[in-house]
């Protein structure tokens, strides 16, 4: 149970330190879709490479039951609609990705995180919409203390919204709208499916859409082999494979209820990050908006764990 958690705390970690990445990546003159396109061309490099050394490791042991590393390719088999249905997943998680690294052109990373991070209000406004269900007064409270940790650790209030270009406003919260559909989706779609087949297919979705917004040029501009492959690899590394292996381990040992608290650890990174990395100015009105955005996304789980007891 105990290294279960601190799986899902190291996956929600390295979440949390992408922006950082993004940003040192731009300041060396790299464009937004040399950046998403690496990413996820390596991004999918690296999980197919996985997915073939798990596979591998489930076939040495096919006599015993599989543990640990091979256990990631042990599941359901998908079938075609299940494809379908990754796949198109995937394409959200490529949509966020260019979304958020493209309002991270415009805002700084303490902003462009704190947007994106409405993704768990805005998931349960997308999830009532779709089944047709009515938040409860807890959601719609976690809500409200969502959108005033927003304001306040965005640098609104104080400051106003004249320091920031509206483009980037936009773009943080349209990576907020996808990233939502991504997880709503993301656990309904094929849930009984090997973790690592699930992974690869909607790598295999989001590298294809990326390829066809931004078409790869970095493959023969020479960008790799001037400085992006260090930042790409590092992107693809800490945003695909890590998170996505951990969360495939931890998950069931903590349960859902506990690795969403623990997946707050994503948003305190980025803004630590942001503070002591990349050096961006970060007032005490911005930390305490911090630790209330935090308190909204743990307060609906922390009340149900309060009730099960």
């Amino acid at each position: 149970m105990r290294s279960s958690k601190w799986l899902i705390l190291a996956g929600a970690c390295s979440y949390g330190i992408l922006s950082t990445f993004v940003v040192f990546a731009y300041d060396q003159g790299f464009t937004v879709d040399e950046v998403v396109g690496g990413q996820n061309f390596l991004g999918f490099l690296l999980m197919a490479l996985t997915f073939g050394m798990s596979r591998l490791a489930a076939k040495k042991k096919a006599a015993s039951a599989p543990s640990g590393f091979g256990r990631l390719s042990i599941g359901n088999k998908l079938r075609g609609r299940d494809y379908a249905g990754l796949l198109a997943v995937g394409l959200l998680m490529a949509s966020t990705g260019m979304l958020y690294y493209g309002a991270l052109s415009y805002i700084p990373a303490s902003l462009a995180i704190v947007l994106l991070f409405q993704f768990t209000w805005i998931g349960v406004l997308i999830d009532a919409l779709l089944l047709r269900r009515r938040p409860s007064g807890l959601e719609w409270g976690s809500i409200a203390v969502l959108f005033a940790g927003t304001l306040l650790a965005g640098g609104v209030v104080g400051s106003g919204l004249g320091e920031v270009k509206p483009l980037g406003i936009l773009l943080g919260l349209g990576s907020a709208v996808t990233y939502g559909l991504f997880i709503l989706l993301s656990g309904r779609v094929a849930p009984g499916g090997a973790p690592l087949s699930r992974s690869l297919t909607m790598s295999l979705g989001s590298v294809t859409l990326t390829f066809l917004v931004y078409p790869p040029v970095f493959l023969t501009n020479g960008a790799l082999l001037n400085g992006l492959l260090l930042w790409a690899l590092l992107l693809a590394l800490f945003g695909a494979v890590i998170p996505t292996l951990f969360y495939a381990i931890g998950v069931p040992g903590t349960g859902g209820t506990l690795a969403s608290i623990l997946s707050a650890a994503e948003l305190p990174t980025a803004v630590l990050m942001s503070a002591f990395v990349l050096r961006e100015s970060v007032t005490l009105l911005q930390w305490f908006g911090v630790l209330v955005i935090l308190a909204g996304i743990v307060l609906p789980e922390w009340s149900k764990l309060r009730g099960s007891r």
